[in-house]
């Protein structure tokens, strides 16, 4: 028997493989009465099931009128790139090796020249203004969340 979590999320999953562009939206209330639980608990299963990470986007805005847009991001078969990407960027990653990395991209043909400087412009420390201590770990979760949709 699984979790509330694990239904929740085969039925998101199911709903978005249905859908012909893999986009769905959906109130998070109506969800929560569906499932006779508590909005948080959505949240919970939006932020650890349906990451970039595992091939998703998600869109949120709260409120009366408020919904949540889960996008599946479509890989390209074959395309084991930007999976391998993320592995290597792993935790964190410094400014200097983003920047390397950025640029082996472009030279490889993965990226061309603007989105480079556009991501890089991005990773800038001072685009961030946090802790220098949490910054390395906020510009690999940024560069892996637009690598995944580059690559895709």
């Amino acid at each position: 028997m699984g979790s509330l979590a694990d239904y929740i999320e085969r039925y998101l999953k199911s709903l978005v493989d249905e859908a012909a562009q893999g986009i769905i939206e959906i109130q998070r209330r109506e969800l929560a009465e569906k499932f006779n639980c508590v909005p948080s608990q959505i949240n919970y299963v939006l932020k650890t099931r349906f990451t970039v990470a595992h091939g998703y986007i998600v869109e949120t805005r709260r409120g009366g009128g408020g919904y949540i847009r889960i996008i599946k991001v479509q890989r390209r078969p074959g395309n084991e790139l930007a999976r391998s990407l993320e592995e290597a960027i792993g935790h964190a990653i410094s400014r200097g090796d983003a920047e390397d990395l950025l640029r082996r991209l472009e030279d490889s043909g993965a990226i061309d020249e603007a989105q480079r400087l556009l991501v890089k412009s991005v990773l800038h420390q001072e685009t961030f203004g946090v802790d220098p201590v949490i910054e390395d770990v906020l510009r690999a979760r940024i560069l892996k969340a637009i690598l995944v949709v580059l690559m895709s």
